[in-house]
């Protein structure tokens, strides 16, 4: 079978079938093409042909771009998902990437933002001229619920339960999960609404100036211009809010578990991340006030 074929049967099969999320079958659509871009400029364009050798010789390619371990590591696991689809039904004898390994790369850890960091962020604006009830609201679903920014853009109004102060959110890989709302939260989300009413439970929860459905790229460019006034922190994106949520929530001594229901991780070790980064910074507030360090 032509691999471009393949490559069309198995998005196709993830998209409709198996139901992954929009972004996952577009991160795996843009990975795969790539890799058969290179496999049609050899002219490998048969699935039969492509050795372990040839794919290894790619992983080189990649390498040689100085690309980050974790992208890479990524792209490979595109590729190996591929060939999965393509053992399992028969379209290959022998699967060339079983003993091709991940490169190996130390997990960086999240950068996060102080709470003041974020309060700071509210008082700012206050003072612009963006509606400040929409950069709020924005700031406060993603750190005081960890929401993800496609998450917080799919929101419905329907969503919200006020009386049980409950989200249902709809998240990554299909799966529904319920977020507890604490009352400031609820405060700003009911600020917004008086200003920014619904017209039914269908509705979008929050919206843009034109009251359409809010975007990622939106969000990412109100965090990012509010983070870079209080904030030195490298990445400035609105996932910084939710890793910052998780950091904050274990520095308080919440379980681990519910951090990971909350946060909606489908494995444990996930989460773990996060208990590293309290590690951390326990050690950094040593080392700058402990006499004995």
């Amino acid at each position: 079978m032509i691999i471009n074929e393949l490559a069309d049967k198995y998005l196709d099969d993830i998209e409709s079938i198996r139901r992954y999320s929009k972004n996952t079958v577009k991160s795996y659509r843009t990975d795969l093409q790539e890799f058969l871009a290179y496999c049609n400029k050899n002219n490998k364009t048969e699935i039969s042909v492509i050795s372990e050798r040839f794919i290894k010789s790619y992983l080189m390619i990649l390498n040689e771009k100085e690309l980050d371990k974790t992208t890479i590591v990524r792209k490979l696991a595109a590729i190996r998902s591929l060939y999965k689809f393509a053992f399992q039904n028969s379209y290959i004898e022998e699967n060339p990437i079983t003993f091709i390994k991940n490169p190996k790369s130390k997990r960086k850890l999240p950068e996060v933002v102080s709470t003041n960091t974020i309060l700071e962020s509210y008082n700012l604006a206050d003072e612009a001229d963006d509606k400040p009830e929409l950069v709020k609201v924005i700031f406060e679903l993603l750190y005081g619920c960890a929401l993800r920014a496609s998450e917080l853009c799919d929101l419905k109004y329907s969503s919200l339960n006020k009386n049980k102060m409950q989200l249902t959110v709809f998240g990554k890989g299909s799966k529904t999960r319920i977020i507890p709302v604490g009352e400031k939260s609820l405060e700003i989300i009911n600020d917004y609404l008086e200003k920014n009413p619904v017209i039914n439970y269908d509705s979008y929860l929050i919206r843009t100036k034109k009251n359409d459905k809010l975007y990622p790229r939106l969000v990412y460019r109100i965090v990012n211009k509010y983070l870079s006034k209080v904030s030195d922190i490298k990445k400035k994106s609105p996932h910084i809010l939710r890793h910052s949520a998780a950091t904050h929530m274990l520095d308080n001594g919440a379980d681990l578990r519910a951090v990971k229901e909350i946060l909606g991780h489908e494995n444990l070790s996930t989460t773990q991340i996060y208990t590293h980064v309290s590690i951390e910074r326990l050690k950094s507030t040593y080392k700058k006030s402990h006499p004995k360090s």
